[in-house]
C-alpha cells in the first residue's frame, strides 16, 4: 500500500468518525457520569490526578501533518495543565475513537515509576476492547491501571484532606 493511499485512507477514516459524531453517540452523558464517579473513586485512594479526553478524530492540522495520536495527546497533556499538579503525578488518558487508539501520558514524578514497556504493554492490553469499539470498557481498565500504579508509588494516608486538582469528568469532543 503507498504512503499516499495510507495517509488518504487515514484522513477518510477520521472525516467519517468527525462527521458522525462518534465520541458524543458512544459515550453519552450516563457512560461520563460513570467514568467521572470511577475517577473520583481512584483518586480517594491515590494523591495523583486522572483526566480523560476522548475524541472522535485527530484536527485537520494533525492530519495535514500526519501527526501520531501520542503527538496530540503530549499537547493535550499541556493544554489541561495535567502537568501542573501538586505531586507532579497527572495522567491523561487519550482516546482517538477513529484509530481505536489510547495514548496514556503520564507526569514526571510518577514517570520513573513505570518504564516505557509497562505503558506499552498497559495499552497493549486496552486494545481488544477498543478494536472492538468497547469504549468505556477500554476507559475503564485504563483508569483501574493507572490507579493501581498511582496508589502503589503516591498512596493516599489516611484522614489526609485535600483537593481536587483537576476535574474528574471526562472531556468528550
Amino acid at each position: 500500500m503507498s504512503a499516499f493511499f495510507k495517509r488518504f485512507s487515514r484522513t477518510v477514516r477520521h472525516l467519517g468518525f468527525a462527521v458522525s459524531g462518534s465520541a458524543e453517540r458512544h459515550l453519552p452523558q450516563a457512560v461520563r457520569s460513570r467514568l467521572q464517579a470511577r475517577i473520583a473513586a481512584s483518586e480517594s485512594l491515590h494523591t495523583g490526578q486522572i483526566r480523560i479526553y476522548a475524541e472522535s478524530s485527530l484536527p485537520l492540522s494533525y492530519l495535514s501533518r500526519n501527526a501520531p495520536a501520542r503527538e496530540r495527546a503530549l499537547t493535550l497533556f499541556g493544554k489541561l495543565r495535567v502537568w501542573d499538579t501538586e505531586g507532579n503525578n497527572g495522567v491523561l488518558i487519550y482516546l482517538l475513537m477513529a484509530e481505536h487508539a489510547i495514548e496514556i501520558v503520564a507526569d514526571r514524578g510518577l514517570n520513573p515509576h513505570a518504564t516505557a514497556r509497562h505503558w506499552q504493554e498497559m495499552i497493549a492490553q486496552m486494545r481488544s476492547p477498543l478494536r472492538a469499539g468497547h469504549w468505556e470498557e477500554g476507559l475503564v481498565l485504563a483508569i483501574d491501571k493507572v490507579s493501581a500504579l498511582l496508589e502503589s508509588h503516591f498512596p493516599a494516608e489516611p484522614g489526609d484532606a485535600r483537593s481536587n486538582e483537576l476535574p474528574d469528568a471526562p472531556i468528550i469532543r
